[in-house]
């Protein structure tokens, strides 16, 4: 018999109909004449009642074995349920203990844990009820980013993971080398990434931004959606060492075209997260943040403000409130600002466009006013900053003068030039930090509980 999922079975089963689930004990209650354990086996929030009762053959044995944590397979018929908050449950014919849980050893009981603790073992922290609802918002929200490019034409393209170019130029990039790392330190010598695997210097990506404009300008419209890394050494909510990141480029496309993209994207996968998750985000709401469904109402319903940096500045210098960093043009907007524009002053999404130039990357295009470029960042009540985007800079002069004031070589960008001798056309793009999306929509507060394995400074487990 193939076994069912659980999350199908609540939904459509139907009493009277024969089936068979497999999964892991969530708890198990033994009163005089039956047995009553909890079945999860992951795919929704709540787990499937079943009943074993003394008829059961080996009943008393088996009864020894149902601990919190042991996987068990049940075959038997689907009864209504007198319980309230079900509808259904396993009326129990034949039960197997296929893996045993010692339940004086498994960490794992029927209480709240800490997610400072939950962190120390993560091979079984997708088994908690969080967790497990963390996950399947990440797979929902994953697959509504491919089915909203993928719906629109674009084309997912894969981007190296090592890379000799630092996209952002902040220079916190993890190297990667195959130099000899033990001999280096005893000769004492500086390494010669000449003698390296690549001949030079690589790193792990921070983004796939660079390469995804190469595609862009063959195949008009394309995406990224991978693994980057970042070498802060931040031991923060925010901050991870290894996170994923999506990434879409589009030729012929100008700053609005850019803006008007990324709002149409944050909606849709809110969408599809709501329609597929709503268990989930229930909890979320009840347990971790109650503000949860409020939010995704507010990204739904609303049409994304759009403010020009200089005004969000002049906003931020008339509020009657103090900020810990000083409010001034040619600021780089801190968590604090972003908030308060999302979260008090509009109480709703906004973009934020053409910041100054002097903090902003390189490609981004140059205003006419010669002060600012063609940047937006998305700012989200609860999150902040969400989504950083750019028009990027498709002329050749000034993408050169622009590299030289940030002290980036030629020579090493000499593809990216030749995009601009070669067929060069107005495109622009933006970036999300995946996991930052789903600890905005889940309301988790610590970005470490939205990864399945979290990479952080002095941390490398699982």
């Amino acid at each position: 018999m193939t076994s069912e999922r659980i999350v199908d079975l609540l939904r459509h089963g139907q009493p009277g109909q024969t089936v068979e689930v497999r999964g892991w004990i969530r708890t198990a209650r033994q009163l005089k004449e039956f047995t009553f354990v909890e079945v999860n086996d992951g795919s929704c929030l709540k787990g499937i009642q079943v009943v074993l009762g003394q008829d059961l053959a080996d009943y008393e044995a088996i009864a020894k074995q149902l601990d919190t944590g042991a996987a068990i397979a049940i075959a038997g018929s689907l009864v209504e349920s007198p319980a309230k908050g079900q509808r259904v449950e396993l009326q129990a014919a034949t039960v197997e203990i296929v893996g045993g849980a010692d339940p004086k050893q498994y960490p794992l009981q029927k209480k709240r844990h800490s997610f400072e603790f939950l962190r120390t073992i993560a091979h079984l922290r997708p088994r908690t009820n969080s967790i497990g609802a963390v996950m399947r918002v990440r797979n929902a929200a994953a697959t509504a980013i491919h089915d909203f490019f993928q719906e629109r034409g674009f084309l997912w393209v894969h981007t190296p993971i090592i890379t000799a170019s630092d996209c952002e130029g902040a220079g916190e990039l993890f190297t990667v080398t195959n130099l000899n790392l033990e001999k280096l330190a005893q000769s004492q010598k500086a390494p010669d990434f000449e003698q390296d695997f690549f001949g030079k210097r690589a790193y792990l990506t921070v983004s796939g931004q660079l390469e995804a404009e190469i595609m862009a300008l063959a195949f008009s419209n394309v995406y990224t959606f991978g693994p980057t890394f970042r070498a802060e050494n931040s031991n923060t909510s925010r901050h991870l060492a290894e996170f994923w990141m999506v990434e879409p480029e589009m030729a012929f496309c100008d700053l609005g075209g850019d803006m008007d993209l990324a709002e149409a994207f944050l909606k849709f996968v809110f969408q599809r997260v709501s329609d597929r998750c709503s268990e989930d985000l229930e909890f979320f709401n009840q347990r971790i943040d109650s503000e949860v469904l409020n939010r995704v109402e507010t990204i739904l319903s609303n049409d994304f403000e759009r403010v020009s940096y200089t005004d969000a500045i002049a906003l931020l210098e008339k509020a009657d409130r103090r900020f810990d960093y000083p409010v001034a043009w040619g600021i780089d907007l801190q968590s604090e600002h972003e908030r308060y524009l999302a979260e008090e002053h509009f109480r709703k999404p906004l973009i934020v466009y053409d910041y100054p130039r002097e903090i902003k990357a390189f490609y981004m295009r140059l205003n006419d006013d010669q002060k600012t470029v063609a940047a937006m960042d998305v700012l989200a009540p609860g999150i902040g900053e969400i989504i950083g985007g750019s028009q990027r800079e498709e002329r050749l002069d000034v993408l050169k003068q622009r590299l030289a004031e940030a002290n980036l070589p030629e020579e090493n960008y000499w593809w990216y030039l030749d995009l601009r001798r070669y067929g060069s056309v107005p495109h622009a793009g933006f970036g999300l930090g995946f996991e930052r999306l789903v600890q905005f929509i889940t309301g988790m507060g610590n970005i470490r509980d939205v990864i399945p394995f979290p990479r952080t400074p002095q941390n490398a487990e699982f």
